[in-house]
């Protein structure tokens, strides 16, 4: 076990470098690809999640997350030197070799993160491994490979989200232009119901949890969800003209889903993994909201309903077109 502990340093790097390649999951479940910026901007995060050191104590925080340490202390447990120091003498063991120490005989914690899950999964493949190899260390190769295997069997008991509604959840009720006007009176209604006060956008705001240690941060992602949260909740109960019976549960279900997708992306600080797979998520539900509102206001346009700006019904039906005015 100790030279397990030792080692546990250099498979760190093994562990989070799988981490970041974790594409291979995504691509797995047809994510379609960001654009340049976006995807420039999400490697950037992934890059700065990987070394970010809150408390700057040598450990850095995926990796507290991993020993159970606190990111913001640099003596978690009042040893007399920094967390860091501390791993790297063997007096902090990860808590999943401390679970596998203890499971004859105490119970393993209830801790269900995704990156405590990997963690718990990996150090069981390795300790097997090692000892069918005769106890002799693991190469950087074989320990790639574990990693490899373990991230693939969180993959396979990773279940993905399903959608919150289904069509047989939607009213469908009117057809025309009369019902469409007040489809969206309704629906822009229940938007400004749940507006939110942020100011910048969710990958902004992970941005600024991570890079910039804004303690405020997460609790703005925490609102937005909320805030998607009640809209995809208030908006999948309204009565939904027959043409837009459809476009409207894709909107429904992507505004859910970005709901679900912050909720994780708050989580960076505790859970790094489940705002890895979060932001890998990202860009296909941003995407397919917006392709849901953009055909929306096709659906308008082509029934000739013209609700100009200011109109009750126009924010949301105009919704793509006036982002694309005010996001640079």
């Amino acid at each position: 076990m100790g030279q397990i502990l030792q080692n546990w340093r250099v498979l760190g790097a093994t562990l989070f470098s799988v981490i970041l390649v974790i594409g291979a999951y995504v691509l797995a479940r047809n994510v379609e690809a960001p654009s340049i910026a976006q995807a420039s901007t999400e490697t950037a995060l992934l890059q700065a999640i990987a070394t970010k050191d809150s408390d700057s104590d040598g450990l850095p925080d995926w990796e507290e997350a991993l020993y159970g340490t606190d990111p913001h202390a640099t003596d978690t447990f009042h040893l007399g030197m920094t967390d860091g120091e501390a791993v790297a003498k063997g007096l902090i063991v990860p808590k999943a070799i401390a679970d596998i120490q203890i499971a004859t005989s105490t119970p393993a914690g209830n801790d269900s993160s995704l990156t405590s899950v990997f963690a718990k999964s990996f150090f069981a493949l390795y300790l097997s491994a090692k000892q069918a190899n005769g106890g002799a260390d693991l190469t950087a190769d074989e320990a790639s490979a574990l990693a490899d295997q373990a991230m693939s069997q969180l993959s396979q008991n990773f279940a993905p989200t399903i959608d919150f509604k289904t069509a047989s959840d939607i009213k469908v009720s009117g057809t025309g232009p009369d019902a469409l006007r007040a489809f969206a009176i309704a629906a822009e209604a229940v938007l400004k119901k749940n507006k939110n006060d942020a100011t910048m956008s969710d990958l902004e705001y992970l941005q600024s949890a991570v890079e910039g240690n804004d303690a405020t941060a997460t609790a703005h992602l925490a609102s937005l969800a909320k805030a998607y949260r009640d809209s995809a909740a208030g908006l999948a109960v309204l009565p939904v003209p027959k043409e837009l019976a459809t476009i409207h549960l894709a909107i429904v279900n992507s505004i859910m889903r970005l709901s679900e997708i912050d909720t994780d992306f708050a989580r960076v600080d505790t859970d790094p993994l489940a705002a890895i797979l979060a932001l890998q998520q990202f860009s296909r539900t941003d995407l397919a909201g917006a392709q849901a509102f953009t055909a929306l206001a096709d659906v308008y346009a082509a029934e000739s309903v013209i609700l100009s700006a200011g109109m009750p019904g126009a924010a949301y039906v105009n919704l793509i077109a006036n982002a694309g005015r005010t996001t640079p």
